[in-house]
């Protein structure tokens, strides 16, 4: 009698996309180079808080920790995250000039929750008034009727491109 092992061919023309696609998944989320930190959540369970390092592009003088659950054997992430961000060098005007203004801000960063359709973003709003950069961390699915996000801010107060507010009367 011969084995029953697992292979593609067993399965269905409908399922082997996604069994395909999660296997994908699996392997290009376990090779983060940005991974400075790695904490299992106990014995028996998959899941792991991970830390990441994040630079931001235009803003070189910034760097942010992300904090996340990994759970390595579901197909779908805990939306929960955690954001610190600090000045880590030089910030200068030229920087801030090419910072979107908007109150939306623009996404500086982006990482897969799930194989669908959830993700992690980083999304940085300049708040010309106070002269800081603000840090969003959010999830793109509703979780138990909340889209979770955290924040964290970097005032330029000491750098280079501070600009003192400009007051009306």
């Amino acid at each position: 009698m011969r084995p029953n092992f697992f292979s593609l061919a067993s399965l269905s023309t409908y399922s082997r996309p996604l069994v395909a696609a999660s296997l994908l998944a699996l392997t290009v989320t376990g090779c983060s180079d940005n991974e400075v930190g790695d904490v299992s959540l106990g014995l028996f369970t998959t899941k792991d808080i991970k830390i990441q390092i994040f630079s931001d592009p235009e803003v070189s003088g910034v760097t942010c920790h992300i904090s996340h659950v990994k759970a390595d054997l579901d197909f779908s992430d805990p939306s929960d995250m955690g954001i610190s961000c600090r000045q880590t060098g030089e910030i200068t005007e030229e920087m801030i000039e090419n910072v979107d203004r908007s109150k939306s801000g623009e996404v500086v960063f982006t990482a897969s929750k799930s194989i669908l359709f959830k993700s992690m973003k980083i999304r940085r709003i300049f708040d010309s008034d106070n002269q800081t950069l603000m840090y969003l961390s959010y999830s793109t699915k509703e979780t138990q009727g909340s889209h979770k996000h955290s924040l964290s801010t970097v005032p330029l107060w000491g750098t280079k491109a501070w600009k003192a507010p400009v007051t009306t009367n």
